[in-house]
């Protein structure tokens, strides 16, 4: 399970970078970061790479169905799954293992938003929290059916690692397919040969019948 260092390594940038964009103060140990105002952007490339801070109450890329509350449980409820799957892969492939750990840090990343952020800033109570998005990349014109989309919808570091983890959960999924049926079709090829009539360790001339297989002459009595 050590590769949930992975999951912990995300949930820290995730929640670091969204402080820095919302800003933080703790007067305790004098800790005071403005952040952005909400709903500006500041260019890094350009027009083609900014941030831009906005804050939604759904899942990742601002998708909302079913309410803030429900996607406070179910993204609950999928850290834990995430978490018993890890520890029932744990003797699955690396790559496997680490795909998972990035779609848990994602998950846990924005849970801790929805969770907590709106008590901790004074906004919400416990569970309705909005998720802090501010990467937002230029996206080549879309038109289908009506619907208009030139740029990429604002996200998060936590966005991106669940889009990664998924990615390479399909990839290593089908790899793990392809060496599973390649070994079935041996295995397919190999049995039929050793289950032809007649052919044992005991006869194995039945397999090659230009091998003599009778006994040299008089060894038998």
């Amino acid at each position: 399970m050590r590769v949930l260092v992975l999951s912990v390594i995300v949930v820290i940038c995730d929640q670091i970078t969204k402080l820095l964009i919302k800003g933080v103060g703790i007067p305790l140990v004098g800790i005071s970061w403005k952040g952005m105002p909400y709903g500006t952007s500041r260019p890094i490339l350009g027009d083609f790479f900014r941030l831009t801070y906005i804050e939604n109450p759904g899942m990742a890329f601002g998708i909302d169905i079913g309410g803030k509350l429900f996607f406070s449980f179910f993204s609950i409820a999928a850290s834990v799954a995430i978490v018993y799957y890890l520890y029932r892969s744990r003797y699955e492939p690396l790559g496997f293992r680490m795909s998972l750990a990035l779609i848990l840090g994602g998950a846990v990343g924005n849970l801790i938003d929805r969770v907590f952020y709106g008590v901790l800033f004074q906004e919400a109570q416990l569970f309705y929290g909005r998720v802090i998005d501010f990467f937002d990349v230029d996206f080549f014109d879309v038109n289908i059916l009506g619907y208009h989309l030139s740029r990429w919808p604002v996200f998060n570091v936590a966005d991106a690692s669940v889009t990664i983890g998924v990615v390479l959960l399909l990839f290593f999924h089908r790899s793990a397919v392809g060496d599973e049926d390649a070994s079935i079709q041996s295995s397919e090829e190999v049995v039929p040969s050793l289950a032809r009539p007649g052919i044992s360790a005991r006869n194995p001339a039945a397999a090659n019948p230009d091998v003599d297989s009778s006994p040299p002459s008089g060894e038998y009595h």
